[in-house]
């Protein structure tokens, strides 16, 4: 009975409205509407899958404008936050922003892509948020991650950031102080900074911030007002930036 309103609509360009009202009917009444539509529906299934569809492209475009306007809502802090590392062209037509974590499967499968998208394009503003969701080894990595921004600046968090990308074996605390080491890092200075308020109120305001927006996986990217919700191939990723120069 759960597909009797699609069923009942078709029925309805041939009966009154008011046959349509079970409430009103009787129950012999009632159990002749309910076989005439299965009947219908046994006859015609492709009714049902036409249904679905609509139903499904109903939803797509509910998301995308739900979507767009939590973006809207939080652009600022989504483009404009002082925390997050901007690279790429900082005065592109095109900003990107992707909501990463190091030990995501698909976040590593897209870095090298998103890195050739940039380039590539020359054109595009790119933000990295870290959003560490998988667990321990994630919040190692993005406390070291922000704590050598911190520290050590831009040039150095995109040195660290394309390692801890890339790192095979655990992220542990020896492993990442090892890491600072091969990357010409004050080692002990960043242990000691990961463990600082200011590293966790970045991370704490990310995961503020993405629960604001509903994100609950990585990678996720915001593309100017379009949020794209997992990973997506490079020319996909082309075929969008394009898009949204179009307007």
């Amino acid at each position: 009975m759960k597909f009797l309103p699609a069923a009942a609509l078709v029925l309805a360009c041939a009966s009154p409205a008011a046959a349509l009202d079970l409430a009103i009917m009787t129950d012999a009444e009632r159990s002749a509407f309910r076989a005439e539509v299965r009947a219908y529906l046994m006859e015609n299934p492709e009714v049902l899958m036409e249904a679905i569809d609509v139903l499904q492209q109903r939803q797509q475009q509910a998301t995308v404008v739900n979507d767009a306007t939590l973006v809207q809502t939080n652009s600022d802090a989504i483009f404009n936050d002082p925390a997050s590392w901007v690279g790429g062209n900082p005065d592109g037509d095109i900003t990107l922003v992707e909501f990463s974590d190091y030990r995501c499967t698909y976040c590593r499968k897209a870095h090298a892509e998103i890195a050739e998208l940039v380039a590539s394009d020359g054109n595009i503003r790119f933000i990295i948020k870290e959003f560490p969701i998988l667990g321990e080894q994630s919040v190692l990595s993005s406390r070291f991650a922000i704590a050598v921004r911190q520290l050590a600046g831009d040039d150095a968090y995109k040195r660290a950031h394309d390692a801890l990308i890339t790192l095979r074996g655990d992220a542990t605390l020896p492993t990442l102080k090892r890491l600072a080491g091969e990357l010409g890092l004050d080692g002990p200075a960043i242990m000691v900074r990961m463990e600082m308020p200011e590293v966790t109120a970045v991370i704490d305001a990310t995961r503020a911030l993405g629960d604001r927006l509903q994100i609950s996986g990585t990678p996720t990217f915001v593309i100017d007002q379009t949020m794209l919700r997992g990973y997506v191939p490079l020319d996909g990723m082309r075929q969008i930036v394009a898009e949204q120069r179009k307007g």
